[in-house]
């Protein structure tokens, strides 16, 4: 699945360099505003941080809302405090799409994650024309040196490097690549089955200057009470707030 999810978002990315060329893109990625910065906006505080995330759906639980305006979504999510908004751009399994990202741009002013499966410098390129601020990297989808060269390309560009991992191994290798933004993701990717408790197992694996972000299996305050005791920084939240009340959600897991 993960490499089918990887050739449908570098074909998709091919087309769209077919008729904008890499330094037409890399033109309007430099000539962008200023990326925002989301290591101070996700910095350790005395409440947990929400990383609200714009998803339509998902190839483990397929379509979950319609969201015409994910804008309007944005707004709400930003007006009850998340502190970053994650867009899904991929567009065969999840709906999403870069003009999602870009409309989300013009309607907030907090950090966004443009999540999708990064695979090479012109979708970096595309993220920071579309106004993103941080680029999401998987370990499992990438080899360690395209990982690394793409981490410090997306550094480069002012942006932040989220490093996502599975088990002790990927985490080991995202800590040694000075990662400064960290999600361990409670879904495994080949089942798409979650373990709530394998933050827990692995957090102590983090260094405490890293922003340690708990990904998956939130579905309301105790989930993300529970991540919190784990010791997460940030819980990056998505079907709850699109299938249930997001503004009433997030002013409940900001005040863990």
């Amino acid at each position: 699945m993960l490499e089918g999810l990887y050739a449908g978002a570098l074909s998709d990315a091919q087309q769209r360099q077919s008729e904008l060329s890499l330094s037409a893109i890399e033109k309007l990625a430099l000539d962008a505003q200023p990326p925002i910065d989301a290591l101070q906006a996700l910095a350790k505080d005395e409440h947990i941080k929400v990383l609200a995330e714009i998803k339509r759906a998902s190839p483990s639980k397929g379509s979950m809302a319609s969201i015409a305006n994910p804008a309007e979504l944005a707004t709400t999510y930003a007006a009850n405090g998340a502190s970053a908004i994650s867009v899904l751009t991929e567009a065969h399994k999840f709906l999403g799409s870069l003009d999602d990202l870009r409309a989300v741009r013009k309607a907030v002013d907090v950090p966004l994650l443009r999540k999708d499966f990064i695979a090479n410098e012109y979708q970096i390129f595309e993220a920071r024309a579309a106004g993103a601020d941080i680029v999401l990297l998987i370990v499992a989808g990438l080899d360690e040196r395209t990982l690394i060269r793409l981490k410090h390309f997306t550094e480069q560009l002012g942006m932040t490097a989220f490093v996502e991992t599975h088990d002790a191994d990927e985490v080991k290798f995202a800590v040694d690549a000075e990662t400064k933004l960290l999600g361990v993701n409670a879904r495994n990717l080949s089942t798409f089955e979650t373990d709530r408790d394998l933050f827990a197992s692995l957090v102590h694996l983090i260094p405490e200057s890293t922003i340690k972000v708990a990904e998956s299996a939130v579905r309301n305050a105790d989930d993300v009470r529970h991540y919190r005791q784990a010791g997460a920084d940030v819980a990056l939240v998505g079907e709850a707030l699109v299938t249930g009340d997001a503004a009433a959600l997030l002013q409940q897991f900001i005040a863990i």
